[in-house]
């Protein structure tokens, strides 16, 4: 069962890194034939801080920026969150993206590819908490690059080549988990 993945940037900073990972993650993701990929970038919906006056869980949006992305996310049954580290954890923006919703997220998968000086490793390690509680099921296997070693000057994104073998486990994991749920949320 072919699943739909988005590969979403989880950065909204000028000069950011997180969009050539991006690309290099939807590059190698072409190459599959068990899921159709798709960048999604959470700078091009314009998120202000959530703005909502009901919480997400209540499905009653009233702002169109909330329902495009809302319509956006929904389209989905796994995710990949293309994540920087800043201070131990994941960006503001990402955050605020993820908290705009709710039932859109439930029942789908999610991995990780994370940077910085730590390989990104906190900030996914917050982000699986979060995913947690909106009922997404997160997948092992972790893509984790380094500033020092996977970025020449910190800007100029050159992977090491053991990383996109820890990428197709991950899709591996990904495409399962994400074909399970898909058929939980068919019942």
């Amino acid at each position: 069962m072919q699943i739909k993945t988005a590969i979403i940037i989880g950065s909204t900073r000028p000069g950011r890194n997180a969009e050539p990972v991006a690309r290099w993650v939807h590059g190698i993701a072409k190459r599959r034939s068990d899921a159709e990929f798709e960048i999604v970038d959470i700078k091009d919906f314009k998120l202000p801080h959530l703005d909502e006056p009901i919480p997400p869980s209540l499905r009653q949006y009233s702002q169109p920026h909330t329902k495009a992305w809302a319509g956006k996310v929904d389209s989905f049954d796994a995710y990949v969150f293309v994540t920087p580290e800043y201070n131990h954890s994941t960006s503001g923006a990402l955050k605020n993206a993820i908290d705009f919703l709710y039932h859109e997220w439930n029942n789908k998968a999610a991995g990780f590819v994370s940077y910085g000086s730590a390989g990104g490793t906190r900030a996914v390690e917050h982000l699986r908490l979060v995913m947690a509680e909106l009922q997404v099921a997160t997948v092992r296997a972790q893509v984790a690059l380094s500033l020092f070693t996977d970025f020449e000057n910190f800007t100029v994104f050159k992977p090491a080549a053991q990383h996109e073998q820890t990428l197709n486990t991950m899709f591996d994991q990904l495409s399962a988990w994400g074909g399970a749920l898909k058929t939980v949320r068919t019942r």
